[in-house]
């Protein structure tokens, strides 16, 4: 049995492009299915926010003195697009229902997002694709995971990184001595002003005892040892010890 019920999985945009210059890489959504169908394996129910930066990045706005809010509507439409994409790649492999729910009216290409029906999807047993965020600018995907998940009665929150296996000490990019935190409270990450989210999803992830597992989305299999009771990645909840993990898991 799989250790939550109910997850929400968050997705950044970036991880549909991998590595490549392309919007779309096929060997990086077929990765993205296999992690999502690993859960639904083990018998999890799958709630997914996706991000739209493969497609629309807030820099692209910047360099051509674009509006925050008008490049909050682009980034939003490229989530439409993702979500959509991921739909099709999952039902090119499986017969398993997929629901694409949208923050924003576009009823031709997906379903409103309306709490009640998600949930009913869910018990369902049918995946759900959220786009569009929460239909607002000013606001990154991270408040709408945590909100959205929060709404859906998600048990957890599986926030994939790309190339970081968690939270740590310092940029391991840049320092290679970092350690890797194995687990953290809210209010470390908060005080220690440890970049992983926006603070204020962590802080309504923490006011209500949301757990995060933060872990290097690129390796195979990660999201199937989390729902197995596996320590990897980072988990920051409101009953973890600030700890620092062994060297060998990272």
């Amino acid at each position: 049995m799989a250790r939550y019920r109910r997850i929400m999985m968050k997705l950044s945009g970036g991880a549909m492009a991998g590595d490549g210059a392309s919007i779309f890489d096929q060997a990086s959504i077929e990765h993205i299915v296999d992690q999502i169908l690993s859960a639904t394996e083990l018998g999890s129910e799958v709630v997914i926010m996706v991000g739209g930066g493969n497609i629309f990045r807030g820099n692209v706005a910047q360099t051509w003195n674009i509006e925050r809010a008008e490049a909050d509507n682009m980034g939003m439409l490229g989530t439409v697009i993702n979500g959509v994409m991921l739909r099709a790649a999952i039902n090119a492999r499986v017969d398993t229902d997929v629901r694409v729910m949208s923050a924003i009216q576009i009823n031709s290409i997906a379903e409103p997002y309306i709490r009640l029906r998600a949930s009913r999807h869910l018990d369902k047993k049918s995946i759900v694709i959220l786009v569009g965020g929460i239909g607002q600018p000013y606001v990154t995907t991270d408040y709408p995971a945590v909100q959205r998940a929060l709404e859906l009665r998600c048990d957890a929150i599986l926030a994939a990184k790309h190339g970081v296996d968690g939270i740590y000490t310092a940029d391991p990019k840049r320092e290679p001595d970092a350690k890797r935190y194995a687990s953290l409270t809210y209010d470390d990450v908060i005080t220690q002003d440890l970049r992983v989210m926006d603070q204020s999803a962590m802080l309504l992830a923490r006011d209500h005892s949301l757990p995060i597992h933060l872990f290097n989305f690129d390796q195979r299999g990660r999201v199937a040892s989390i729902l197995k009771g596996e320590d990897v990645g980072t988990m920051v909840s409101r009953d973890s010890v600030l700890t620092l993990a062994d060297d060998t898991n990272r």
